[in-house]
């Protein structure tokens, strides 16, 4: 069971706000990583790149910045040139030897593939209020695509839950992850209008936290105390395994204002997730 079907069973409601009590923490937990043992190969020796120019287009296309601070994407305005430059590339990378790349390589791989995934699976739906609606997992009490397999990677099929919880976060071990990969919520870390690569990975990976901490739905103090999003809750152990790990995460990205605001606080008294699609149409 996954972050999401837990979340499904809790309300309809796009936006979920909990009191971090250590209820809502079991209530709301998400897997461990479990590590896929066949997904450890790499060639630490290798120099190949793999081409990720055609997200690179689409993304920068497609996927805006608004005054609000999130990235959203136009999905409506996905046309049919951009369904196939879209499907092509999913096509190239599920052809590329990834057990063959160096880790650099293969992260960005993992990460641009789960975003590539996630955006082709909510143009199969559109309109959809929320990625949560696209019901195709297998399983009774399943929500959402996570559980199904979308793609076939040097023969093995996949789905977004082996992707992120099965290779990413077991085998890397970065918090840094939960800023990459995108599920096309406004609660979510934003999808970058760039793709990632071997060469860009760090910049990224640290512009991502930067901007996602600072942002109130990352985290945000008032009334004295420190609200945070859900992703630090479901995922705590990646973050230190406590609210004083998480803190010290936050500390660590945190831009000058909300360093000030976070000196003396040792909790977190509570934590939100908006699930409402990142969708471009509508948005100010």
């Amino acid at each position: 069971m996954h972050r999401r079907t837990l979340l499904g069973t809790a309300g309809s409601a796009a936006v979920l706000t909990v009191a971090a009590t250590p209820a809502a923490a079991q209530l709301f937990g998400a897997p461990e990583p479990d590590l896929w043992p066949r997904w450890q190969a790499h060639d630490p020796d290798s120099t190949a790149r793999i081409d990720h120019g055609t997200w690179d287009a689409l993304l920068e296309r497609y996927v805006s910045a608004h005054g609000d601070g999130i990235n959203r994407v136009d999905y409506r305005g996905w046309g049919n040139s951009g369904r196939a430059g879209l499907r092509s590339y999913i096509d190239a990378l599920a052809a590329v030897p990834v057990s063959r790349r160096n880790r650099a390589e293969q992260f960005a791989y993992w990460v641009n593939l789960y975003n590539a995934l996630t955006v082709d699976v909510v143009l199969d739906h559109y309109p959809v209020d929320g990625i949560r609606d696209i019901d195709i997992s297998p399983g009774l009490f399943s929500d959402g695509p996570w559980g199904r397999a979308l793609v076939t990677v040097e023969g093995v099929e996949l789905t977004l839950d082996d992707i992120e919880h099965r290779i990413l976060r077991p085998i890397w071990r970065d918090p840094r992850i939960h800023y990459a990969v995108n599920c096309a919520a406004l609660g979510c870390p934003n999808l970058q209008r760039r793709a990632f690569s071997g060469s860009n990975l760090e910049t990224l990976l640290d512009d991502g936290a930067r901007t996602f901490v600072n942002h109130p739905r990352g985290a945000e103090v008032r009334d004295g105390g420190l609200y945070v999003s859900s992703i630090y809750a479901w995922f705590q152990e990646d973050f230190g395994g406590s609210d004083s790990g998480v803190i010290a995460h936050l500390r660590r990205y945190a831009g000058p204002d909300l360093a000030s605001r976070l000196e003396g606080i040792t909790r977190i008294a509570g934590h939100s997730y908006d699930w409402s699609l990142n969708d471009a149409t509508g948005a100010g």
